[in-house]
C-alpha cells in the first residue's frame, strides 16, 4: 500500500510539473531563437565565408590572369582552360559560397531591423550583402538580386535581374547604408575586418563604392563619374591601416587558400607565372624578392614545407602557363627558357627551379584574406584623375605612387612573420627609388591607364585576391595577356570572360535560368561577356 501511494505521488508530481512548466521542459536547450541569438555572430561568419575562397579562385582566376601557373593536372582549369579537377563543382563554387555569405548578412539584417540600438549592424549587413552580390554578378552576369535570399519569405525560384539593373541598385543601397552609419552608436562586436570601428566601415563602404563605380567606365561613363566622385567626397581609404582583410585562425577557422597550397602536390607544383615574374623583373621591382623564392634542390626538399627557399632576385623565374609534364610538345622541358630540373636521379622535381610564392608570407593557415586595399583605392583614384574627374587636387601621378607603395607595404599584413620580414621591409624602403625610375607615364591617356591597371594586377595578384584581379583585367584590358592555346580547351583559345551558371540551375530554376541565358550573346559559356565587359 505504501509502495502504490509512493508511485501515485510521483505520477502526481510529474504530471503537475509537466503542466506547469510545459514550455521550458519541451524546449530544446541546444537550439536558439531570434529573441536570444546575438546577430553579431552572423557578421563574422559572413565575412569569413566571403573572404575564405581557397580553391574557388585558385583553380580558375589565379591562372586565367597569369599570376600563378602550374603543370599539375588539377590546375588545368585555370592554367590551360581545359576541364580538370572538380571542373563542374568549381564552376558553381562562387555562386554557392558567396550567396551563403550574403544570406548570413541578410539574416543579420532581419534580426536587427527593428532594433534601433543595432542600426549600425543592420547597415553593415547591407554593405556586406552588396559586397557579396557584386562578386556574384561580376563572375556570372545576370543573377538573382531583387528576389535573392528570400526563401524564408516564400521565394525559392528567384528571377535573374539584369546586371544593368543590379549595379544601380547596389550603388543606391550602398549609399543609403553608408549614410545611415552612426559613429555615436555601438559598432559590431564580432567584426573580423575592423573590430567594430564604424568610422572604418564608412571608409570601406565608400572605397567599395569607388570600385563598383569604376566597373562602369566602359558601359556608362557618366554614372561611373558620378559615383566615383561621390565616393571620394564621402571619404575612402587613406592608409594601409584601412585595408579590409578577414582574419583567420588555424585553430578553428583556417585560411583555405593557404590550406590548399599546403596540399603536398599543390605546394610542390604551383608557381608564379612567367608573365607575372617577367613584369616585375623588367623594372627591377623590389617586391620580387619579397614574394618569390626558389625551393631547395630536389623533389624531397621541394615538398618540405619547413624549408625556406632562396629569394635572391637574380634566380627568380616564372613558370609559363599552358605547359605540362606529359612528354609531348607542351611539356615544359620543351620551352626555350626551361631552367632544367631540380635534383637528380630519383630525387627530381621537374619544376623545382621555378619561383613559388614565399612560404613564410603566403602559406600561413592563420594568415589573412584580403578583401579590398588602400593600394587598389589609390590606383583607381589615379585612373579617375586621368579621366578628368573631380576626385580632389592630388595628381594622378601622386595617387599612382601612393598605390604602388601601399601595395608593397600591404604584404607585411599577411601574418606576424611577414610583418617583420626583412625582404618585405627592404622592398617597402626601396619603393621611392623604384618610382623615381618608373613614374606614371603621362604621355597619353592610354599609356597612363595601361600602367595604372598593370599595377592593380600586381597589387591584387600579390595579395592573392584573384577574383578581383580577373574582374579588373576584364574591365580595363590590362595587362595585355596572351591566351594559352591548349588541346580541348573550353574557351576556344581565349581567356575566359565569365563563369557559366551553376550546373544545377537549369533544373532547379529552369524558367528564370533560360531567360538569363537568352540575354547572353554566345549563351551560357566561358566566352560570353557580361554587361560591363566591353
Amino acid at each position: 500500500m505504501k509502495k502504490i501511494a509512493y508511485i501515485l505521488t510521483l505520477i502526481t508530481v510529474f504530471t503537475t510539473s509537466c503542466t506547469d512548466n510545459f514550455e521550458s521542459i519541451n524546449t530544446d536547450p541546444n537550439k536558439t531563437s531570434s529573441a536570444v541569438f546575438n546577430p553579431n555572430y552572423l557578421l563574422s561568419q559572413s565575412q569569413f565565408e566571403y573572404g575564405n575562397t581557397g580553391y574557388s579562385q585558385l583553380l580558375f582566376q589565379s591562372m586565367w590572369t597569369q599570376v600563378l601557373a602550374s603543370t599539375f593536372s588539377y590546375y588545368g582549369n585555370g592554367d590551360k582552360y581545359v576541364p580538370s579537377g572538380s571542373f563542374i563543382a568549381y564552376q558553381g563554387r562562387v555562386h554557392e559560397e558567396t550567396y551563403r555569405a550574403a544570406s548570413l548578412s541578410y539574416e543579420m539584417q532581419n534580426l536587427t531591423k527593428d532594433k534601433p540600438e543595432m542600426s549600425n549592424l543592420y547597415n553593415i549587413g547591407t554593405i556586406m550583402k552588396v559586397l557579396c552580390l557584386a562578386r556574384i554578378t561580376d563572375c556570372y552576369g545576370d543573377v538573382p538580386y531583387s528576389q535573392a535570399l528570400k526563401a524564408k519569405e516564400g521565394i525559392t525560384l528567384p528571377k535573374y535581374d539584369t546586371q544593368a539593373a543590379i549595379y544601380p541598385a547596389m550603388l543606391t543601397e550602398l549609399d543609403a547604408a553608408i549614410t545611415a552609419l552612426n559613429t555615436s552608436k555601438a559598432g559590431p562586436t564580432a567584426d573580423l575586418m575592423y573590430g567594430g570601428n564604424v568610422t572604418k566601415w564608412k571608409k570601406f563602404g565608400y572605397s567599395l563604392m569607388l570600385k563598383l563605380a569604376m566597373r562602369l567606365t566602359k558601359i556608362d561613363a557618366a554614372a561611373a563619374k558620378t559615383w566615383a566622385e561621390k565616393a571620394y567626397t564621402g571619404g575612402v581609404f587613406s592608409s594601409i591601416d584601412d585595408n579590409a582583410k578577414v582574419l583567420t585562425d588555424n585553430a578553428t577557422n583556417g585560411n583555405n587558400t593557404s590550406g590548399a597550397l599546403r596540399v603536398p602536390d599543390d605546394y610542390r607544383e604551383v608557381r608564379w607565372s612567367k608573365t607575372f615574374i617577367d613584369y616585375l623583373k623588367a623594372t627591377a621591382d623590389p617586391r620580387l624578392s619579397a614574394i618569390a623564392e626558389v625551393s631547395q634542390e630536389g623533389y624531397a626538399k621541394n615538398t618540405d614545407q619547413n624549408l625556406a627557399g632562396d629569394n635572391s632576385e637574380a634566380i627568380q623565374i616564372g613558370l609559363p602557363n599552358g605547359y605540362d609534364l606529359n612528354g609531348g610538345t607542351t611539356d615544359v622541358a620543351k620551352h626555350p627558357q626551361y631552367p632544367g630540373a631540380s635534383g637528380s636521379g630519383a630525387d627530381v622535381a621537374r619544376v623545382g627551379k621555378y619561383s613559388r610564392p614565399r612560404t613564410s608570407v603566403f602559406i600561413d593557415r592563420s594568415g589573412v584574406n584580403f578583401v579590398l586595399t588602400y593600394a587598389e583605392t589609390e590606383l583607381l583614384l589615379a585612373e579617375a584623375k586621368i579621366k578628368g574627374w573631380n576626385v580632389g587636387t592630388t595628381t594622378a601621378a601622386d595617387h599612382y605612387k601612393a598605390g604602388v607603395k601601399a601595395a608593397a607595404a600591404s604584404l607585411a599584413q599577411f601574418n606576424t612573420t611577414a610583418s617583420g620580414d626583412a625582404s618585405i621591409t627592404k622592398a617597402v624602403t626601396a619603393m621611392d627609388a623604384f618610382l623615381t625610375k618608373n613614374p606614371l607615364n603621362v604621355s597619353s591617356t592610354e599609356a597612363s591607364l595601361k600602367q595604372i591597371n598593370e599595377q592593380i594586377w600586381v597589387a591584387t595578384g600579390s595579395t592573392f585576391n584573384f577574383i578581383e584581379t580577373w574582374s579588373n583585367w576584364r574591365r580595363s584590358g590590362y595587362p595585355a595577356l596572351t591566351a594559352v592555346v591548349y588541346p580541348n580547351g573550353f574557351s576556344n583559345g581565349t581567356i575566359p570572360r565569365r563563369i557559366p551558371y551553376k550546373s544545377t540551375e537549369a533544373s532547379y530554376n529552369p524558367d528564370n535560368y533560360k531567360a538569363a541565358v537568352a540575354s547572353l550573346t554566345g549563351g551560357d559559356t566561358f566566352t560570353s561577356k557580361i554587361w560591363w565587359d566591353k
